[in-house]
C-alpha cells in the first residue's frame, strides 16, 4: 500500500485526485498507475484502471490470474468491473468511499453472486494515510481557491467535503 500512496502522491503533483494504484504478482509489483483522467482528458483514466492496462502489456495479457491490486481508495463500478474481468485475485483498498465505492460502502460487487467471477476484496489498509492524503489535497484546492476569490477562511466553519468522501455523512465510518 505504500507504493500505492507513492503513486497517489504522483497524482497529487500533477493536480489529479490523489488515488494511486500498484499491481502484484507473487509478491513483485509489476505495474503502478495514479488518477489522469484530467490531464488525459479520458474520464476512464482512473489509478486501477491505468495500473491494470500496464500490469496487463507488461504480461502480454488482458487475464491477471494471480495478481493482486492495491489502491488508495476504494474502487467505483467501473475499476470493480475491470479487476473482475482481469481476473484479479484480489483488491485490497485503503480508505472507504461512501459515494462510490463499490466495495462495500455503496455496492459490493464483489459478493454478488450473479457474477461469474469473484475478486476478493479487503479493506482499510492504511486507511488513515490514505483519507489524509486525499483530506489534504482538497483542503488545499479549496485554500488556493478561496485564495484566487480574494477570500480569506472562514473562522469557525468547516468546509471539508471530503470528509464525506473518506468518512461519510456526518461524520459517519
Amino acid at each position: 500500500m505504500r507504493a500505492a500512496l507513492a503513486e497517489a502522491q504522483r497524482a497529487w503533483d500533477l493536480g489529479e485526485v490523489p488515488v494511486g494504484a500498484v499491481v502484484v504478482k507473487d509478491g513483485v509489483v509489476i505495474a503502478t498507475g495514479f488518477n489522469q483522467p484530467i490531464a488525459g482528458h479520458d474520464p476512464t483514466a482512473h489509478a486501477e484502471i491505468v495500473a491494470l492496462r500496464a500490469a496487463a502489456r507488461a504480461l502480454g495479457n488482458y487475464r491477471l490470474p494471480g495478481c493482486e491490486l492495491y489502491v488508495t481508495l476504494e474502487p467505483c463500478v467501473m475499476c470493480s468491473g475491470a479487476m473482475m474481468h482481469a481476473r484479479l485475485a484480489r483488491v485490497v483498498f485503503g480508505a472507504p468511499d461512501p459515494k462510490t465505492g463499490a466495495a462495500g460502502s455503496v455496492v459490493n460487487l464483489y459478493e454478488s453472486a450473479q457474477l461469474n467471477h469473484h475478486t476478493q476484496a479487503v479493506g482499510g489498509v492504511l486507511a488513515g494515510d490514505c483519507a489524509d492524503l486525499l483530506r489534504g489535497f482538497f483542503a488545499a484546492r479549496r485554500a488556493a481557491a478561496r485564495a484566487a476569490r480574494g477570500e480569506g477562511a472562514v473562522a469557525g466553519v468547516i468546509d471539508n467535503p471530503v470528509d464525506d468522501l473518506v468518512q461519510g455523512p456526518a461524520g459517519q465510518p
